[in-house]
């Protein structure tokens, strides 16, 4: 019998072109308006690069796995302590008002209490960065500012 594992899947709609919400997601120096601090390079591709978020001080390597511009983008990194996992990012035209729905998915740990940590912890980062990104690309807002300036060691 397989172990039951858990899975991340998250849903937003974004009044803006698939192929802008995509830009946001793999150019790092967009990224860093609504997300993370820096990134080394572009998420698209198979390659490595580093992403620096403002609240902690440690870089996390994320590795590009999959990308069809203004479709969709993939990329593994260490989503849960010692395990890498895959996120995929899909964009889809929105079938109600206009612009595009974003989804994302994280597969994870199997279900124990680890587990059931990481869900709670990624699916609120997930939430977190799919608000974000549709603040900033629709209001120019900057929602992370400072939101988790409590988390700093």
């Amino acid at each position: 019998m397989d172990k039951q594992v858990f899975e991340i899947k998250t849903g937003i709609q974004i009044a803006k072109p698939a192929a802008e919400v995509y830009e946001a997601i793999a150019d790092p120096d967009k990224m860093a308006n609504y997300f993370i601090a820096n990134g080394s390079g572009r998420l698209d591709g198979e390659k490595e690069v580093i992403w620096k978020f403002p609240e902690f001080d440690m870089e996390f390597s994320v590795k590009g796995v999959n990308a069809k511009p203004g479709k969709f983008i993939s990329f593994e990194w260490e989503g849960a302590p010692g395990m890498q996992t895959v996120v995929e990012i899909a964009l889809e035209p929105a079938k109600h008002g206009t612009g595009t729905v974003m989804f994302v998915y994280e597969r994870g740990p199997e279900n124990n209490e680890a587990g059931i940590k990481w869900l709670k912890s990624n699916s609120e980062g997930w939430a977190n960065f799919s608000a974000c990104l549709k603040a900033w690309l629709e209001y120019g807002i900057n929602l992370r500012k400072g939101a988790f300036d409590f988390m700093r060691g």
